[in-house]
């Protein structure tokens, strides 16, 4: 008597997981854009009021919002072991009721110290609500065909400040900067927790599928190689270098073109017109990974943000040019994020893409913190802001040739997915 032979019907059962996929996809855009536009947009508007009403200083209302950054990214790092293991659903629906708590504690904080504090839990919380485990989630669910839906989530979640900012600040027409929290938490809590809980339910697998275009993948190395090879802290400090370099460029633009006679609201809108430089880069990053290697690719992404910087720097008008420049320069930037989504499973599979992700995340997310703070004090001593732009070009310069030395070469691969 001969045993039964067994049968996997791969592409019977893959396309009944399609529309799952297609519901995970969904709801993380629809989270992702709440979660950014109440725990970081928000912020920036009701500071004002905020300072105004309390009495508490500038420097220390910010300095809190800007410890809540530094705490998710030292966060992502071990949050990243825990989704490689067990899947994002319980990290993430846990983080969604924690900045929910968050967000209640900032409205009623009575004094500075408790306003830190509850920024410090809300740092916690962005460690599980934003682009970390969403990320992983689409990486590990959707691989090897994950850049479409990482592409996605970044062009929607790139809207939360068009959606959250307007809507705050209408809030705040009618309401205290307290009340105002009060609704957004109310909104954080009924759209971020029912929709992690349930669209994450997805059984998470064990062993992702080999992925044609990385250099390795689970079976070929483990985490603590990977970390400590050369290849890895290359990507790391430079792509910490470039992101410094760019958010401080975003911060700081402003300024740079109102002190190269440019009126505050034209400067306003040159930074608003980047913002859609950025979603086109997103939008343009599929078509570049199916036409560049991975060295390429991330040198000329990295080498764009290095010469609009220089030429910010150096070119002094018309104003025209310079707007154009700004978007090209937030086309740059739109990309680099995905160009940080993808580098993991692009060089060394997606096996330990939570771990290694979080490792690598959690600079860049500290530089990104620190880059307002340190743009604006390097400005003074430099003598301007068009001197401040030379260095965050050289800046730049040192990140994309560091950018050089990132690929694996331990095996031939595949640099054409």
């Amino acid at each position: 008597m001969t045993a039964p032979t067994r049968t996997y019907p791969a592409a019977a059962t893959e396309e009944p997981q399609r529309p799952r996929l297609r519901a995970v996809l969904i709801g993380l855009c629809v989270t992702e854009i709440t979660s950014w536009g109440i725990l970081y947009y928000a912020f920036p508007v009701l500071a004002p009021a905020i300072q105004d009403d309390t009495g508490w200083s500038a420097p220390a209302t910010t300095a809190a919002f800007s410890a809540a950054l530094i705490v998710a990214a030292i966060g992502g790092i071990p949050l990243g072991r825990v989704l490689d293991r067990r899947g994002p659903r319980v990290a993430m629906t846990l983080g969604s009721a924690l900045a929910t708590a968050a967000v209640l504690a900032v409205a009623a904080s009575p004094n500075i110290w408790c306003f830190a504090a509850a920024w410090l839990l809300a740092g916690v919380a962005m460690t599980a609500v934003l682009y970390q485990p969403a990320f992983v989630a689409l990486t590990r669910w959707n691989a090897p065909h994950h850049v479409r839906a990482l592409t996605t989530l970044t062009l929607v979640a790139g809207l939360a400040s068009t959606v959250f900012a307007p809507l705050t600040a209408a809030l705040a027409d009618h309401l205290s900067w307290r009340g105002v929290y009060l609704v957004l938490a109310l909104v954080l809590a009924s759209v971020t927790i029912p929709v992690h809980a349930v669209v994450l339910r997805r059984p998470w697998p064990d062993h992702p599928a080999p992925d044609a275009g990385s250099a390795r993948t689970e079976a070929d190395t483990s985490t603590r190689s990977v970390v400590r090879s050369r290849p890895f802290v290359l990507l790391v400090v430079s792509l910490t270098i470039a992101c410094f370099a760019m958010y401080a460029v975003m911060i700081n633009l402003v300024p740079l073109l109102t002190e190269r006679g440019a009126s505050t609201t034209l400067a306003a809108w040159a930074l608003g017109l980047g913002g859609i430089g950025q979603v086109a880069g997103r939008l343009g990053y599929a078509a570049l990974v199916r036409g560049t290697s991975v060295r390429s690719r991330t040198t000329w992404v990295l080498a764009t943000a290095a010469a609009t910087t220089a030429a910010l720097a150096f070119v002094p008008g018309p104003v025209w040019l310079l707007i154009a420049v700004a978007v090209l320069a937030g086309t740059a930037r739109g990309i680099a994020t995905l160009l940080q989504a993808t580098a993991i499973p692009d060089r060394w599979g997606t096996a330990s893409y939570g771990a290694l992700s979080g490792i690598l995340a959690a600079p860049i997310m500290a530089a990104s913190a620190v880059a307002p703070f340190a743009g604006a004090a390097l400005a003074e001593p430099l003598g301007g802001y068009p001197h401040m732009f030379v260095v965050l070009a050289v800046l730049a310069v040192a990140g994309t040739l560091l950018a050089l030395g990132s690929i694996p070469t331990t095996r031939p691969r595949k640099e054409h997915p």
